[in-house]
């Protein structure tokens, strides 16, 4: 029992919360309503009411059951409040006044001042609670007998009784045999115990004994009649209609008459209302949960009232930013997956043995020639831009899309023009007989002058294929031409060596800034759909949680949980970690070699400067111009996945002239790319730049993520996707 008390405490608790999301009104009915249900099932006594108009007879009926004048009776309506009778070892009386005051008194005659209605018919403002203490047996057991104010008198009063009817385990209806089942009485019956699942019902007909013999065994059969029309859930063997004659009854019973205390029906009634109580208090769930269900499926109702309209109102709404943030999110990968390849291209292209193997002999000959610093403009400094662009684009681009944070400038420097001193030269007669001298006829050499300047030249090519034939010794035989040619060789791998070393350090910090470029931040929401967001929150837990406490109690509900929306949130791609090393300096390998240190010459270049900003574009523009970027991208892989060697449809390799291959052999290979002209909608013999925009313009067109929430329309554009797939491939390979 302990344990389910606990249950009830924790359903009572969600009730009140609901209530106090619903906003409800104190004095509303709905508020008061859980309020008395709440303290209902936290009551462990049973609770009987005795319910019926003014002047019934139902104070008089429980004096009667209690064997004395506890409670007041009059010919005119006097309860003005709900008298709760409970067992104590003697009669006294506790009245509870709404500012806090208890007022604790011998016997029951204060409630001539705080229970009855006054000289206007009115209940006391100020009375919070009423209870009587007697000491009776059947009060022993647990039960609480509650006096209420006569119904059809006044609203307050009606208003009073009702929610005590909530709160009461069996009800006690009694009539007036006189007036049997007035208009009124069949209105409070409905409406405030049918429509509210109070069925422990019991009629109890008063006053039968005033009328004639005739008469009764008339009102008797209206009396069964009605007993038989409503269904009471009582305990099996037991009947919902008894007579009592209250005040014959109580008269009886004080004189100790016993003979017409039976006669008035009382003991036939005390013993079967005892038996009953005795039953139902064993399975007290089975009486009080109904109560419960009906009071939590208005709370539902109003819960779910409250919230389909802001959850109506968020739907369109986040589907629309999840919208704008998918396409972000995949252009911050898109970006992010080109920038970091572009990148790992420039990085590949700046390592010291690529630099070397590229640029090292032709820079080493410009340098013999005098004329290295144009070399390095047209060839190195080229080169480099072109890539530095390619990186660039993609900061430029994040930039435009995510407005986060400008690019900075890959700033690069190149290290100044090298420069070398000369060892002492023979005679010109053995210059002239040296092998190798001659190797590049012509050419007007800076450092010795004449054909000497072109031994020079020739000698580099020399010692450079000496070097790879690992002939690192000095030869003592070693000419003077191939000395120069050494310190040139050496002093264009030292410039390339620095310019590498320096441009891959400043790469890597470079790389760490851009991550502040390339990044999508969910924006923040407004205060206002924040405070709505958390509003549908609460609310939504609220209601969950009001069905699983029910569902602990085992009230069965008619509504499903609510799934929490969860605020649109980013997910950012975990970065693969990487760790660059800086390569080792290169020793000079030309001991006499000495450099000449000039003040060096900062030559930076960067790419031009970002566009001017403008305004970000809207959704439909922002999506329109990601779905035609990110197709080009994917054009882009599946042209070089066709060129690749291990691409399923290409077998044959392009040769490196741009040979083209065989022309079709055989009718089936002729109708094959005839079918594919047809597919991409081109004549027969277009060239090869019209099959690619046609191919272009209809991914465009039938890419299948333009279709995602039309089923029927994404299949079909898969299936046109793989038609122009295979008629693209075709064509590509024929020409």
């Amino acid at each position: 029992m302990q344990k389910q008390d606990e249950r009830y405490q924790d359903l009572v608790a969600v009730l009140k919360s609901a209530s106090t999301l619903l906003g409800l009104e104190r004095n509303s009915q709905l508020y008061r309503d859980v309020i008395n249900v709440g303290n209902y099932l936290t009551n462990p006594n049973f609770r009987i009411a005795v319910f019926g108009p003014f002047n019934h007879g139902k104070s008089t009926l429980l004096n009667a059951i209690l064997g004395t004048r506890a409670l007041p009776i009059d010919l005119i309506p006097t309860t003005g409040a709900a008298i709760t009778v409970k067992y104590g070892s003697d009669v006294r009386t506790r009245i509870m006044l709404r500012d806090g005051t208890e007022i604790y008194r011998s016997g029951t005659e204060v409630l001539q001042q705080y229970a009855i209605l006054d000289g206007d018919r009115q209940m006391r403002k100020d009375v919070a609670s009423v209870e009587v203490f007697c000491p009776h047996t059947f009060l022993e057991t647990g039960v609480e007998l509650i006096d209420l104010p006569g119904t059809n008198d006044r609203d307050e009063q009606d208003n009073l009784v009702r929610e005590q009817l909530l709160s009461a385990d069996l009800v006690v209806q009694l009539l007036d045999a006189r007036k049997l089942m007035t208009l009124g009485e069949r209105e409070n019956l409905r409406d405030w115990l049918l429509d509210r699942n109070i069925k422990t019902v019991i009629f109890v007909a008063n006053f039968i004994n005033l009328l004639d013999p005739e008469e009764q065994k008339q009102v008797q059969n209206r009396l069964r009649f009605v007993a038989e029309s409503f269904r009471a859930e009582l305990p099996p063997g037991f009947s919902n209609l008894y007579r009592v004659d209250a005040l014959p009854a109580l008269r009886a019973r004080l004189k100790g008459d016993v003979g017409a205390a039976s006669s008035s029906g009382l003991v036939a009634f005390e013993t079967a209302l005892q038996n009953i109580v005795s039953i139902l208090q064993q399975n007290r769930g089975d009486v009080r949960l109904p109560r419960v269900q009906a009071i939590a499926s208005q709370i539902q109702l109003s819960l779910k009232n409250k919230i389909d309209p802001i959850a109506n109102e968020f739907k369109p709404f986040d589907e629309k930013q999840n919208a704008k943030i998918e396409i972000k999110q995949k252009a911050q990968n898109l970006i992010k997956q080109g920038f970091n390849n572009s990148l790992a291209e420039l990085r590949d292209w700046l390592s010291l043995p690529k630099l070397l193997a590229k640029y090292q002999a032709d820079a080493a000959v410009a340098l013999a020639e005098n004329n290295f610093k144009s070399w390095q403009t047209s060839k190195l400094k080229k080169d480099f831009i072109e890539l530095q662009l390619g990186v660039m684009k993609w900061l430029y681009q994040a930039y435009e899309f995510f407005k986060e944070e400008r690019p900075e400038d890959l700033l690069i420097s190149f290290p100044p023009e090298p420069q070398i001193t000369l060892p002492s030269k023979p005679d010109n007669t053995e210059l002239l007989s040296e092998p190798g001298a001659m190797a590049v006829g012509g050419g007007i050499g800076w450092l010795l002058g004449g054909p000497v300047g072109a031994a020079v030249v020739g000698s580099i090519s020399y010692v450079l294929n000496k070097n790879i034939q690992k002939q690192e010794e000095k030869s003592v035989n070693e000419s003077y031409h191939q000395q120069v040619a050494k310190l040139c060789i050496n002093a264009t791998e030292d410039y390339l060596s620095q310019f590498s070393s320096q441009a891959l350090s400043i790469l890597s910090e470079f790389e760490r800034q851009a991550e502040k470029v390339i990044i999508f931040k969910v924006p923040q929401e407004t205060q206002e759909v924040t405070r709505k967001r958390e509003e549908l929150r609460r609310l939504q837990q609220g209601f969950n949680q009001l069905l699983i406490e029910l569902e602990k109690v085992k009230i069965p509900a008619k509504y499903q949980p609510y799934t929490e929306t969860p605020k649109v949130s980013q997910t950012q791609p975990r970065q693969q970690e990487r760790v660059y090393t800086r390569p080792p300096q290169q020793e000079n390998t030309a001991k006499t070699t000495e450099k000449k240190v000039e003040p060096p010459k900062q030559q930076v270049y960067s790419p031009p400067p970002p566009p001017k900003t403008t305004p970000s574009p809207n959704p439909a523009e922002l999506e329109a111009k990601f779905r035609n970027w990110e197709m080009d991208e994917e054009i882009a892989r599946m042209k070089a996945e066709m060129r690749s060697p291990g691409f399923q449809n290409s077998k044959q390799q392009t040769s490196q002239n741009t040979q083209a291959p065989k022309p079709p052999q055989g009718q089936a290979e002729k109708d094959k790319i005839a079918r594919a002209y047809k597919i991409l909608g081109l004549p027969q013999n277009a060239a090869l730049a019209d099959i690619k925009q046609a191919y272009k313009t209809l991914v465009k067109k039938w890419h299948p993520d333009l279709f995602v929430n039309q089923p029927q329309m994404q299949k079909q554009a898969q299936e046109k996707m793989r038609l122009f797939n295979e008629a693209y491939t075709v064509l590509s390979a024929a020409k």
